[in-house]
């Protein structure tokens, strides 16, 4: 059997490559996997999986037409805040595969904000059309229950990821605190020089090193820079492309920052005690069901001092999630494989 995957793949957001990481890992072994990616030679390269151009219609078409099975490969597919042209792109393809009478798979899916009628009205017919639904969080279980459509609510797949070690890790000073920021309208300058001069606190406080760890480097390496000259000599951007190994860093580290969701993810699943700052209902919905603290960007204090103290608190008199919570997680992430193997039969 073939499968088709679609997602945000081959565009450097390490959160987005871990899910396919992951989806590759929870494939059964009769299925081979042909990706939809926005840079194919570097997936074919990373991940030794045909790839074609996921922007291409001459690319597209025909890998449509040689698979047996269609996989919406997790994540934010679903959603018209970020981009009102994504949920027809992802929907566009779901419908056709659907037509063209391929097993279609909706995996691992964090579904919304879906504010306009016709892209709800879309996803809706969408999912009610697949074989298997799987998602990821209470919000979109709750939607698919309105809408009658079954499914399976299970932890991010990112859970399951297996990691790897990054040997250069053991190089840098301990202890670590990891930071990992995003290009956002809600990060303004002024909220980004408050987080920075905060940082600098902390930094001072703990006498922790430093990790700026950039997830996509497009949206994220600019603002690492803007930070790095503040925190010369106890701060270090690294940059690392697998998501494996991205995921590993986090076992060496004891707190992490993070914007971006599989960030904390990660760093929550290797035993790192985790802070949100959160600009999207995903984030909050990650905090409330692990209780991790944290702000909306919007509400961030604009008191730097304000925000290095609750820092200051957090790393000092806060712990890890439970080794309990995190096997429980971990081992419901794996609900998505088996939905896999009911799925690609």
């Amino acid at each position: 059997m073939r499968a088709l995957l679609s997602g945000y793949y081959g565009k450097g957001n390490g959160g987005d490559e871990a899910l396919l990481a992951t989806l590759l890992q929870m494939l059964p072994s009769h299925v081979t996997p042909v990706v939809l990616s926005g840079n194919p030679e570097e997936t074919s390269d990373h991940y030794g999986v045909e790839s074609h151009n996921r922007m291409s219609l001459t690319s597209v078409l025909p890998a449509l037409r040689s698979c047996d099975a269609f996989i919406w490969g997790g994540g934010s597919l679903i959603q018209d805040v970020t981009s009102s042209i994504s949920p027809f792109y992802y929907g566009g393809l779901m419908t056709l595969a659907q037509k063209m009478g391929l097993k279609t798979v909706a995996w691992a899916q964090g579904i919304g904000p879906l504010v306009r009628p016709q892209t709800r009205w879309l996803a809706q017919q969408n999912f009610t059309g697949c074989t298997k639904v799987s998602v990821r969080d209470r919000a979109s279980a709750a939607l698919l229950a309105d809408w009658q459509i079954p499914h399976i609510l299970a932890p991010d797949p990112v859970w399951a990821l297996q990691a790897k070690p990054f040997p250069e890790l053991a190089d840098l000073p301990n202890p670590r605190i990891a930071v990992t920021l995003r290009n956002h309208p809600q990060l303004t300058a002024p909220r980004l020089a408050n987080l920075t001069q905060a940082l600098v606190s902390l930094q001072k406080s703990t006498q922790a090193f430093i990790l700026l760890l950039p997830f996509q480097k497009s949206e994220d390496l600019a603002i690492a820079q803007a930070i790095q000259p503040q925190l010369k000599d106890v701060s270090e951007i690294v940059c690392i492309e697998d998501p494996q190994i991205l995921k590993g860093v986090f076992r060496g580290v004891e707190m992490a920052i993070g914007m971006r969701l599989h960030s904390l993810i990660m760093a929550a699943s290797e035993g790192c005690r985790c802070f949100a700052l959160s600009y999207d209902p995903k984030i909050n919905r990650l905090m409330e069901d692990l209780a991790i603290p944290g702000w909306d960007l919007i509400n961030l204090p604009d008191n730097a001092n304000i925000i290095s103290q609750t820092w200051i608190d957090f790393y000092t008199n806060t712990q890890p999630l439970a080794s309990e919570k995190i096997t429980t997680l971990v081992e419901g992430a794996f609900m998505h494989r088996e939905l896999l193997s009911q799925a690609l039969v």
